[in-house]
């Protein structure tokens, strides 16, 4: 019988019952799973075969013949047909807000070439009135178009000479076109901020391409989402992670309105994700304005409910590999001078900026990708350290792609995370290797040495999205094999066995917010956070992983999808 049919029938079994008989009683479970593969993720790898779920929590674990009994008159009964269950996933690292964009902004990552993102451009100006400004989630110009190059404001203007441009990208470079230059008030004799610039052509015109903290001065200017546009945004977002079999997410950099619109979500009881939050507030320059912003209202990490908590403070430092303008100990071997990545700010600033936040008792995540990057990072930690210890805090290098196994040892004694991306590998390898040579790439996001160095525990795994695909199954086919979309193997040393994949987005993963005792795995007390698969990951031939999707997925033991 399939899948969807037994679900019915369920239903309808218990809505044929006597009305009498349909009295609940409150020891009864609201729904029962029974005749699956349940991977529990318990410290034993226990494999069951039932779940039994009330109040939105786990009552019991164990086998169909133990748990099918435990039902009452007005239980869900759901037959699995040896289905395989896991942990509802989480991933500890993405911009998941993004995902309920598709109404609102245009949509750039369908392109391969300059003139396909310019016809998509002009096909979305279309749909707008003049003077409206005009946006991009995430895309990666150079891993994704056939020139390996931005646009420029010159093309962008061609296509759209009424409407204010600014396309965003995956992070660190963003283009505008002319009339929003304009209205930011940016022209060729405005000089280039600390730690960005405004890119010029060779006879010194703005090409339109923003770097770093020059994306601010052009991003502010574009008005804000209304209230009840972000809020459905939101929604749409978190349905849309929930139809991956992700129901925890890290939100990666988050301001205070959308921590506001996500509350709002939260207390309408509307929500259908667990989201913990990294705070990232734009440090100002006054050192006393930070120490303000950090005091604030007396919150900490860790403040919050299982719905919506305060994970910590995000702070930027470096790039990434594919901009070229992560931090390396190398030069970067394109380079005519002594070029080794960007930093957002001075190593010595970025001590003061963790010490604060330390001081009010404020984890600290640290975007980080270069080797370079990590070392400074890593020196910012152990100073605050000695100011108050951080030892049992978790603070966290967030990427980390590219550090080395004696950074992994120290990290691992000042008790700090590595929260990494393999997906990031999936499509922008080969960039990667362009930027920084074979052998860097072969040892991006070294995935079996960190393990191995810091312990599966002291990990988690996230998309970055939409700098990469949300996919978990796609990410973690890609720490199983190495491969790219073409089959190209990097780092086969790095690959990892599945169980360690599964547990990077479910037991250790959990850890990221402090939740192991709630959520991550599938026992007795825990909340009913949990996914049915269409395919036995455990099994299924290692090229089908990356096509495994979610059946159903519930969340606090209610079902927030369904195929």
């Amino acid at each position: 019988m399939k899948f969807t049919s037994l679900w019915i029938a369920g239903i309808l079994v218990a809505a044929a019952l006597p009305a009498a008989a349909q009295q609940r009683n409150v020891n009864d479970p609201d729904l029962v799973l029974v005749g699956g593969k349940v991977l529990t993720m318990d410290s034993g790898s226990t494999v069951a075969e039932a779940v039994a779920v009330r109040d939105g929590k786990i009552l019991a674990v164990g086998s169909t013949a133990s748990v099918r009994p435990l039902a009452g008159a007005q239980t869900r009964v759901i037959d699995l047909a040896g289905k395989t269950v896991v942990p509802g996933l989480i991933d500890t690292h993405a911009h998941f807000g993004a995902a309920g964009l598709g109404a609102y902004v245009v949509n750039l990552s369908p392109a391969k070439n300059v003139a396909e993102a310019l016809q998509l451009l002009k096909a979305f100006v279309a749909k707008k009135q003049a003077g409206e400004w005009i946006t991009t989630g995430g895309w990666h110009p150079p891993s994704q178009l056939a020139e390996k190059r931005y646009l420029t404001r010159q093309e962008i203007d061609s296509v759209t000479p009424n409407n204010p441009v600014y396309l965003r990208t995956v992070g660190h470079f963003a283009m505008a076109n002319s009339l929003a230059l304009q209205k930011a008030g940016i022209d060729k004799t405005t000089p280039d901020p600390s730690g960005g610039s405004f890119e010029r052509d060779a006879a010194g015109e703005l090409t339109g391409v923003l770097v770093e903290t020059a994306i601010p001065l052009v991003e502010n200017r574009v008005p804000p989402f209304t209230e009840a546009e972000q809020i459905n945004q939101y929604k749409v977002a978190e349905a849309a992670l929930n139809s991956f079999g992700i129901t925890s997410v890290v939100e990666g950099a988050t301001s205070a309105r959308d921590t506001r619109t996500l509350q709002k979500i939260a207390l309408s009881k509307e929500a259908t994700l667990r989201v913990g939050l990294m705070y990232r507030p734009e440090p100002p320059a006054e050192l006393s304005a930070w120490e303000a912003i950090m005091n604030g209202s007396g919150a900490t990490s860790g403040f919050g409910d299982d719905w919506l908590k305060f994970g910590g403070i995000k702070i930027f430092y470096d790039g990434g590999m594919t901009l070229k303008t992560a931090m390396m100990r190398d030069v970067y071997p394109d380079s005519h001078d002594d070029y080794h990545g960007i930093a957002q700010q001075t190593p010595e600033r970025l001590k003061q900026l963790v010490s604060i936040c330390n001081k009010y008792d404020w984890r600290v995540g640290v975007h980080v990708v270069g080797d370079l990057g990590v070392d400074q990072v890593l020196d910012a930690f152990e100073a605050a350290d000695k100011e108050k210890s951080i030892k049992d805090r978790r603070f966290i290098l967030i990427h980390a792609s590219l550090i080395r196994p004696e950074q992994m040892e120290r990290a691992h004694r000042l008790g700090v995370r590595v929260d990494f991306q393999n997906v990031f590998m999936w499509d922008k390898a080969a960039t990667v290797e362009r930027f920084l040579g074979k052998a860097v790439a072969d040892r991006a996001v070294p995935t079996k040495s960190l393990i191995d160095k810091m312990g599966l525990d002291n990990l988690g795994a996230g998309t970055d999205f939409p700098v990469n695909p949300i996919n978990p199954f796609l990410n973690m086919y890609i720490m199983v094999t190495r491969k790219d979309p073409n089959g190209h193997v990097y780092g086969a040393a790095e690959a990892i066995g599945r169980e360690q994949a599964l547990r990077l987005y479910t037991s250790a993963a959990s850890r990221y917010m402090f939740d192991e005792a709630r959520k991550g795995t599938l026992e007795a007390g825990k909340l009913a956070d949990l996914v049915v698969l269409s395919a036995d990951f455990m099994s299924v031939p290692e090229d089908q992983i990356k096509n495994i999707t979610a059946d159903m997925t519930l969340v606090g033991g209610k079902v927030v999808f369904q195929r």
